[in-house]
């Protein structure tokens, strides 16, 4: 352990989280509304964080790889889920292809990593391959979502033009190519604008929490680099692959838009 290394303790987490009330104030002098939402937001930072400290230090103290590969499955399962319900429309089947497109690219980037590029022996030692994959499926998420949202939103905001270009006999991929770009670039914009500010305006969380465990700033910094590189790659490939399932399910073979199948979402669906 780093001797300049300082823990935390819960009067200073407590000292911390009163900092929110900042937020509250602006929130009723501008009459935002968002107290209960601040609280019940605060109060589950708090919780969950605490939660999966704990669960966290009982995998590393057990480190057994099928309790590892367990948690890292549920980690993916709630990273799907929680992609496929933004966005005000929905269509049958895009919590699968939210699903589908986050565990297959954040998995096969995890692999990547933990098996060629940072070579960890064993593949399952908890302290690389969950936070890996944690800020793999954070940044994936955000991508997939976005992508699925904008996907929809374009169809339904140029489907006149889009049944025009099938009419005058443009193939299904013709009359979607303009949506699907837009859609795959709103879900990449959050990388790369991190990607353009990192190290300048802003110090990523991997690379502080190694520096404050008191690892090398130059190793934490090629750690960083290679988590970054990780996270543009898994969320371009998940956001492509969002955006494809969405354009095979609303696409008939026959080419028509089946406008029909999105359906504006629901308060259970949210």
């Amino acid at each position: 352990m780093n001797p300049n290394y300082m823990d935390l303790s819960y009067g200073d987490l407590a000292l911390a989280a009163a900092l929110i009330a900042i937020n509250g104030v602006l929130s009723l002098w501008l009459k935002l509304g968002l107290e209960r939402k601040l609280l019940w937001a605060s109060v589950r930072t708090v919780v969950q964080l605490l939660l999966v400290g704990h669960i966290l230090a009982w995998v590393f103290r057990f480190d057994r790889w099928y309790v590892v590969l367990a948690l890292m499955v549920v980690m993916t399962v709630i990273a799907g889920l929680a992609a496929s319900k933004r966005g005000n429309r929905t269509y049958l089947g895009m919590r699968t292809d939210a699903m589908a497109s986050i565990s297959l690219s954040s998995w096969l980037v995890m692999g990547l990593a933990l098996f060629v590029i940072i070579r960890i022996r064993p593949w399952y030692t908890p302290q690389y391959a969950i936070p890996i994959l944690g800020m793999i499926l954070g940044n994936t998420l955000t991508g997939v979502s976005l992508g699925l949202e904008r996907m929809t939103e374009e169809l339904i905001a140029r489907r006149e033009q889009v049944d025009l270009l099938l009419s005058l006999g443009a193939t299904r991929w013709e009359a979607a190519r303009l949506p699907a770009v837009q859609a795959v670039r709103a879900g990449m914009i959050p990388t790369l604008n991190a990607m353009s500010v990192v190290g300048v305006v802003s110090l990523p969380g991997m690379m502080t929490g190694q520096v404050l465990a008191g690892q090398s700033p130059l190793q934490a910094v090629r750690y960083q680099i290679v988590v970054m590189f990780l996270i543009a790659a898994a969320s371009a490939l998940g956001t492509t692959m969002a955006v494809m399932a969405t354009y095979w399910r609303l696409f008939s073979p026959d080419h028509r838009l089946r406008s029909e199948r999105l359906q504006v979402r629901s308060a259970s669906q949210s």
